[in-house]
């Protein structure tokens, strides 16, 4: 029961995290956007690391994959905001869930055995990328030119985060996991809040601050609670965890009225089947 709530509790905050950065992103620049959700969220994660204290083991190859994972975080919001900025989230939340499948290639790279299942799993995914990126024959002309944009964008965000994942894993083996998940904020601010700051760039609108604290919320929120839930069950946990697209596509269906071509449905489908196989065979 607890890694279920564990699990559930992570899709929805993440999935609201991916609904209120869609509308953010149009309001402000998506860097600013990302820069003002890694403030938030090191507000919150901050004081959390502080009370753990420094681990002893905070060096060496350690700090590098803590570094790569808050290196990897951030980048991948950023290009995200941007594919949210002019895509629609039913398109955008579905490819990037599949950030598991990004890290599970780079541990067979790294070294790690692949399953026969997990290749199959693989394979849906991308049979199902491939489908979603086919533009809707009664789409608008714009809609139909922005669309390949939209997808390269949200496939490039998603190699981001599968390499922050990995490097998340890597490091959260033997690092408290407030050090974790500090670790992007602290990097979001350096790299972004404080250069867009003194370049007078770092703009935030009153209709946008909602959506930016409900994004930084969200984010450090759906972290623990996949942490707190797959301490209780990791494949459970996993499993529901990377559902967040499917509730992100319900809402925005209902939300933003958006919509999607059968063949972009289909392939929205296999790789929601594909993430989901995915998570629970390799956790």
């Amino acid at each position: 029961m607890l890694a279920i709530l564990g699990g559930v509790g992570a899709a929805v905050a993440w999935a609201v995290s991916v609904l209120c950065s869609s509308r953010s992103s149009r309001l402000i620049d998506p860097m600013a956007v990302v820069a003002w959700v890694m403030l938030v969220g090191l507000a919150i994660t901050a004081p959390l690391a502080a009370v753990v204290g420094v681990p002893a083991r905070l060096h060496g190859s350690l700090l590098v994959w803590l570094i790569v994972a808050g290196a990897g975080n951030v980048v991948g919001l950023i290009i995200n905001y941007y594919a949210l900025r002019i895509g629609q989230v039913s398109l955008v939340a579905p490819i990037v869930s599949t950030e598991g499948a990004i890290a599970a290639v780079i541990a067979v790279i790294a070294g790690a055995s692949l399953a026969v299942s997990v290749a199959v799993a693989l394979l849906v995914i991308v049979v199902g990328v491939a489908l979603a990126s086919v533009p809707a024959r009664d789409a608008a002309i714009e809609d139909v030119a922005r669309h390949p944009r939209v997808v390269i964008l949200a496939l490039v965000s998603t190699l981001s985060f599968g390499a922050s994942l990995y490097a998340t894993g890597r490091a959260g083996a033997a690092l408290p996991v407030s050090w974790v998940v500090l670790s992007a904020r602290l990097l979001g601010v350096l790299a972004l809040v404080l250069p867009l700051a003194l370049a007078g760039r770092l703009r935030l609108t009153r209709r946008a601050v909602p959506f930016v604290v409900a994004s930084g919320v969200a984010e450090v929120a759906g972290f623990y609670s996949y942490t707190w839930g797959s301490r209780h069950g990791l494949a459970i946990a996993a499993v529901l965890s990377s559902q967040f697209a499917v509730v992100a596509l319900a809402a925005s269906y209902v939300l933003f009225s958006e919509r999607l071509s059968r063949v972009q449905l289909a392939g929205v489908t296999c790789v929601l089947v594909g993430v989901a196989a995915l998570s629970a065979l390799h956790a």
